[in-house]
């Protein structure tokens, strides 16, 4: 038997309270999914999952120490149909308590960018990129 294609399904955020974590990410306009339990919750997001899991357990399940702080090598993005939709985005981000880490602008590739963070650091990047376009389902075209 031979694995399926590569394809991104879930996404897990080790978070320091996952019911916390999880209020943000309603704030944003997520909905909590039926699977969610009280030490991990669940989002679909169009077909790929959004996973809050408490840091601590999660380094464990993987095996590795829950340490490392800044900087993680990885951001999340949110593409956008337009630079407006990026400095609205940007907005409810904050407004759900993430913190912005650079305001939107314009970037040398041609697009329109900014970071925020949640309430445990990670970095989401919200973008319009001229490039790929966002569907009306909200996927981004490559």
């Amino acid at each position: 038997m031979s694995a399926s294609p590569i394809h991104i399904t879930m996404v897990t955020l080790g978070v320091a309270d996952v019911q916390a974590a999880a209020a943000f990410y309603e704030k944003l306009g997520l909905q909590r999914s039926p699977a969610s339990q009280d030490a991990v919750v669940f989002f679909d997001m169009g077909g790929v999952a959004l996973g809050l899991y408490g840091r601590e357990p999660l380094a464990e399940d993987a095996g590795v120490l829950p340490r490392g702080e800044g900087f993680r090598a990885v951001t999340l993005a949110w593409n956008q149909p337009n630079e407006e939709a990026v400095d609205d985005a940007m907005i409810r981000a904050i407004e759900a308590g993430g913190q912005m880490i650079k305001a939107a602008k314009k970037v040398f590739w041609g697009g329109y960018s900014g970071y925020f963070s949640d309430p445990d650091g990670h970095l989401w990047e919200v973008a319009y990129n001229p490039h790929s376009p966002v569907r009306e389902d909200g996927t981004m075209e490559l």
